[in-house]
């Protein structure tokens, strides 16, 4: 991995952590208690060296380092925690809050979330940092099996246990499959297309529903700009500034700046902008799942700047 950090002194450093963290060992705590698959764990800085480090030497430890107010987190780690479930513990996913672990992010020296990093032997061996498509994910983890299997013992034994009893496969959705495929390719208008497809003629089809609002947030951080942020603050009237930063700053995770840069843009201007400017953050809230607080609390302020 590009720049990884270098773990030789990771034990000592991790049980240092753990001995000054103010926090409890989780053990039978609320990580413990909020687990939902025995390869799907919460750390903290307590509880990192025997959770990540020791269990390390046994097979790969997928450190999913992210935050509560870290957007693209939110479309990552859901496709994560699928993929390690469909491991049947020949991986495991550890989940990482970086705020409330602050030593563990400058550990790995975290500049910006989502950052995955794999640790197998307690050295990180792999890594990307940003969202990823569910196709994508997939292969990146095949890709960390077949390069470790040979070294860590846990790998080759959770799937030579999970070979014996083989669930029947679901058949593949062709649609989903075209869907998908365009996503690896990253073409996200095709993606998007596709996914739409689905929902027209099943509109109640959770899996287009939740895919949908993916690749559209996908769509919109590629193409966010963090230099636009500054540029729009230096120009309050340039329309297109505005847009472009409160786009950049929605990919970024500072989701209520950008909902309350574009309602002020709302408020500022009249006629085909401000219908330019709500139509843009209307669509801008279909990025996100219904019930979202942000988006609630931003609908009221829009409708407070229109009347």
């Amino acid at each position: 991995m590009a720049g990884a950090v270098d773990l030789s002194a990771l034990k000592s450093r991790a049980e240092a952590a753990a001995n000054s963290a103010a926090q409890p060992p989780s053990g039978g705590g609320d990580g413990a208690a909020g687990q939902a698959h025995p390869a799907i764990i919460e750390v903290t800085e307590a509880d990192f060296q025997a959770e990540v480090v020791e269990r390390s030497m046994q097979v790969p430890v997928v450190v999913d380092l992210w935050a509560t107010w870290c957007e693209p987190c939110k479309q990552l780690s859901p496709a994560l925690e699928k993929l390690a479930r469909e491991g049947n513990g020949a991986w495991v996913l550890a989940k990482i809050d970086v705020d409330a672990n602050p030593r563990i992010a400058q550990l790995f020296q975290v500049q910006s979330v989502p950052m995955v990093i794999a640790v197998a032997g307690g050295q990180p061996v792999d890594g990307f940092a940003g969202a990823q498509p569910e196709p994508q994910l997939r292969e990146w983890v095949s890709s960390l099996l077949n390069a470790l299997r040979d070294q860590l013992p846990g790998i080759r034994a959770a799937e030579e246990g999970a070979s014996e009893v083989e669930p029947e496969e679901e058949p593949e959705d062709p649609r989903f499959t075209a869907a998908e495929e365009a996503l690896e390719q990253g073409d996200f208008a095709a993606a998007e297309a596709a996914y739409q497809r689905i929902l027209d003629s099943e509109p109640n089809n959770e899996q287009a529903k939740a895919a949908l609002v993916q690749v559209r947030f996908m769509a919109r951080a590629e193409q966010a700009d963090p230099s636009a942020i500054e540029r729009a603050d230096a120009a309050p009237d340039d329309l297109d500034a505005q847009i472009a930063a409160a786009d950049a700053e929605v990919a970024f995770g500072k989701v209520d700046e950008g909902f309350t840069r574009l309602t002020q843009a709302v408020k500022r201007t009249s006629g085909d902008d401000r219908n330019r400017v709500r139509t843009h953050l209307v669509e801008m809230f279909e990025i996100f799942p219904e019930g979202d607080e942000r988006v609630a609390k931003a609908r009221r302020n829009l409708a407070s700047a229109l009347f």
